[in-house]
């Protein structure tokens, strides 16, 4: 599917175009989406098309019986707020948020639309949800990832990278499910030799600085965990990563996509079409308080051989072999 065929982008917001006349009769359900990202990420665009094409499989054509209305914070709390309540303003069917902050920012305007998030991974932690099986309220959604990943991901890096000790963790503390992630880390590094530290990053201003202190000593490397600053940011984070020598890990394969030397994590194309499926059964009726929330079934392994090379690494054939791609 080419770009222009799905999505214009307008100062931040995002129209889908009508591609058929309402029929007559026929009630056009609206759907607001609300997203910390840029609309130039080709990442973003893919989700969003993922998400797109899983609504029209299941019967919504945008246009005649559909209308999203998507909205770009790129990471900036004030337009997440005034976006927040454009949306909910707009009276729609049902909203979809990515990542825990926008979630929050459409749950305090609103306890009665029904809103699906993609990309929470503590959602009882973070206050959304009560449970995973029975969520309550008016939210409910995937998960891309469980605490227990952050000492995969730090194993995995480990094994890439034998001869790196310690381990900067780039995150934002104050969300919860960073907070499991770094614990898991902490768990994970004395059974493989590794020292853990954190490196608190809340803001965009704080990566260089952090990274950059980090590299001052030897034997260093990074595992980068996916919050809506790494997310937005990823390419410089690449490139300081890269300047420095640091063998990092990230948590999706288009960090790797971009430069970056390996990912673990959830396929969020996939996630999104799961989203779909979601808005498609409470368009129908159902309510989010019965719907659980859902895992992801399998974590992706990407390696980016030429990053590897770059860094003097060989990567083992063990690991090659358990690769769902390998980026040359």
């Amino acid at each position: 599917m080419k770009r222009r065929e799905f999505i214009t982008l307008l100062g931040g917001v995002v129209a889908w175009p009508l591609t058929a006349r309402a029929q007559q009769g026929e009630r056009i359900r609206r759907i607001g989406v609300l997203i910390s990202a840029t609309g130039d990420d080709p990442q973003l665009q893919r989700q969003l098309a993922a998400f797109q094409e899983g609504l029209r499989e299941l019967g919504w054509t945008e246009g005649r019986n559909v209308r999203v209305e998507t909205r770009l914070t790129a990471a900036d709390p004030d337009r997440l707020k005034a976006y927040a309540a454009e949306l909910v303003a707009l009276q729609p069917d049902a909203l979809v948020a990515s990542g825990p902050t926008p979630v929050l920012a459409l749950q305090q305007r609103t306890r009665t639309v029904p809103i699906i998030f993609a990309q929470v991974n503590d959602p009882v932690g973070s206050g959304l949800v009560a449970s995973l099986p029975r969520p309550g309220g008016n939210v409910t959604g995937f998960t891309p990832a469980e605490f227990s990943i952050g000492g995969k991901m730090l194993e995995v890096l480990k094994e890439l990278s034998p001869g790196a000790q310690r381990f900067g963790a780039v995150l934002d503390e104050t969300l919860t499910d960073q907070l499991g992630m770094w614990r898991a880390m902490q768990s994970v590094a004395p059974t493989i030799g590794a020292q853990v530290q954190q490196l608190g990053v809340r803001s965009p201003a704080e990566i260089e600085p952090a990274i950059t202190e980090f590299a001052r000593s030897p034997n260093g490397a990074l595992t980068v965990v996916a919050n809506r600053i790494t997310i937005v940011h990823r390419k410089y984070i690449i490139a300081l990563a890269a300047r420095h020598r640091l063998p990092a890990i990230y948590s999706y394969r288009y960090f790797v996509a971009d430069g970056g030397l390996v990912s673990y994590g959830a396929d969020l194309i996939g996630l999104y079409r799961r989203v779909a499926s979601y808005v498609d059964r409470i368009l129908k009726g159902e309510k989010p308080a019965d719907l659980p929330v859902q895992q992801p079934t399998k974590y992706e392994l990407v390696i980016n051989l030429k990053t590897a090379k770059t860094l003097g690494l060989d990567v083992p054939p063990t690991l090659l072999a358990r690769a769902d791609e390998v980026i040359e």
